[in-house]
């Protein structure tokens, strides 16, 4: 995988770029003034990043695998040490697929029922191969869903949640918290950022 870079990065126009950032040359960005981008990002082959008004937050330690999508109207946030695992969506804008309306970006927003809404991927979240996210979901912090899951409705932290719909399978332990402050002291005595 080839990553694009320092200069390439500066040149795409994000609205803030951290340090240590990994992108693919085969990823796609759309709306970079809208994206905000921490330290220690990694982002993977055919991933395609589309914000909107509300704008795609990355925080530090975020890796987004290949193929996957973050796409809407909405705020799209994924908190420190959080990640998704490969053809994972996202989407903070949903089109009505009741019938009553027309539907996709094509037709004026007069003739449709879009639904946006923040999507955010709180502290230590991970999301498992092929899930869909729709609009108005936090996923808790610590949270793991599943592989092919929908999450329509936001999720507890500590949680494994799996199915379609996604339900709330059973506790996850907590570990991470103590391995992400061994972490962090060892990045500091190394005199890493």
């Amino acid at each position: 995988m080839a990553f694009l870079s320092e200069q390439q990065l500066a040149q795409i126009g994000f609205k803030s770029l951290g340090t240590n950032v990994l992108i693919s040359d085969k990823s796609s960005i759309y709306n970079a003034k809208n994206i905000e981008i921490g330290n220690n990002v990694r982002i993977d082959d055919f991933s395609i990043l589309s914000a909107g008004d509300g704008g795609i937050v990355l925080e530090d330690y975020v890796h987004i695998a290949c193929f996957c999508s973050l796409i809407g109207q909405g705020l799209i946030r994924l908190c420190e040490f959080s990640g998704i695992s490969s053809r994972v969506s996202i989407y903070s804008s949903n089109d009505d697929y009741s019938g009553n309306y027309l539907t996709n970006p094509t037709v004026p927003a007069q003739f449709t029922n879009v639904t946006h809404g923040s999507v955010v991927l709180e502290k230590h979240a991970i999301i498992g191969a092929g899930t869909i996210i729709l609009p108005k979901v936090t996923i808790g912090m610590g949270t793991a869903v599943g592989a092919l899951s929908l999450v329509m409705k936001s999720c507890e932290p500590y949680s494994i949640y799996l199915g379609n719909p996604a339900k709330r399978l059973k506790s996850r332990a907590n570990g991470f918290e103590t391995k992400e402050i061994e972490f962090l002291k060892y990045r500091e005595q190394n005199g890493q950022k």
